[in-house]
């Protein structure tokens, strides 16, 4: 079957919904979803089907029944099948709902009509096959966190590593950052930001997209240090990106990073301690945490 998917469909305990969430993304699904099946919870996946062969997903029911074992909770039911691109296109979408993050923001999916009024500030996705809608723990502590930093009248200049769907960067601009450069090292995130960026009508005055990692913010930037940094994707490669983070930040600088589970949270700490940031606070969700950190 040309362009086609996997659909991968999870049943599970609810307390294993982000450990699983962590698991499809390190396995490199492009789309989840989530929805309540009385008692617990159904979760889809999708996958292009040249990324995975039958022994792979059968490695990855193995490590989500390791992964419930692990931390003494039932073992899903895992199962998956091929679906055509068109159907995976639309069939994650049936299941996200508008959802309301902290005290100001409503992400709210794209193909709903614009609601007549809202008290919240309206931030309209569209991930495609981007990583970022809103439901997963770790983005929705990264957007608390962004309302307690940015204000209209905070100036605030921030570099978005890792931007994905460009859920954070919009939701930065719409608070009120000052300017925002989003980057991210896969094509179609990239693609998803600058759609997303349009579909809120920002400007790039206001919002830089670019494909690349830190390396790439100093072109972007002019070389001008920012006061801002969000940065929410793996642990293991947020370790690795601290020295270069450190370089292009302002002696002000405060940073909000997650994607962080919580037994990885030490050697975050840690090596940021090393390149001169103190950890503010540490949010917990479940099982996930986001540092809120700013240069000493």
């Amino acid at each position: 079957m040309a362009n086609s998917w996997w659909e991968i469909q999870i049943l599970c305990d609810p307390a294993l919904e982000d450990l699983i969430f962590w698991r499809l993304e390190m396995f490199g699904c492009r789309g989840t979803s989530s929805e309540t099946k009385g008692h617990l919870q159904l979760i889809g996946a999708y996958l292009p089907q040249m990324q995975a062969q039958l022994l792979d997903l059968a490695a990855l029911s193995l490590w989500l029944r390791q992964d419930a074992l692990t931390v003494g909770l039932p073992v899903p039911v895992t199962q998956w099948h091929l679906i055509d691109e068109e159907d995976w296109a639309s069939s994650w979408k049936q299941h996200w709902e508008p959802q309301e993050i902290g005290d100001r923001l409503l992400i709210y999916p794209a193909w709903l009509p614009i609601p007549e009024s809202s008290e919240r500030l309206l931030l309209r996705l569209d991930p495609g096959a981007a990583f970022g809608t809103g439901t997963h723990a770790t983005t929705q502590l990264c957007l608390e966190a962004l309302e307690m930093r940015v204000t209209e009248d905070s100036n605030s200049v921030i570099a978005d590593i890792g931007c994905g769907s460009g859920i954070l960067s919009i939701g930065a601009v719409l608070l009120g950052a000052k300017k925002v450069y989003a980057v991210d090292i896969d094509p179609l995130a990239v693609q998803a930001a600058h759609s997303n960026r349009d579909l809120n009508q920002i400007t790039e005055e206001h919002l830089v997209v670019g494909k690349g990692s830190v390396e790439l913010l100093p072109q972007l930037t002019d070389g001008k240090p920012v006061n801002g940094i969000l940065c929410n994707i793996l642990a293991e490669v947020i370790i690795d990106l601290i020295p270069a983070i450190t370089e292009i930040a302002a002696p002000e600088c405060w940073g909000v990073m997650s994607g962080i589970l919580l037994d990885q949270a030490k050697p975050i700490a840690d090596t940021l301690e090393q390149h001169n940031w103190i950890v503010a606070t540490l949010w917990r969700r479940q099982d996930w945490c986001c540092f809120n950190i700013r240069r000493s």
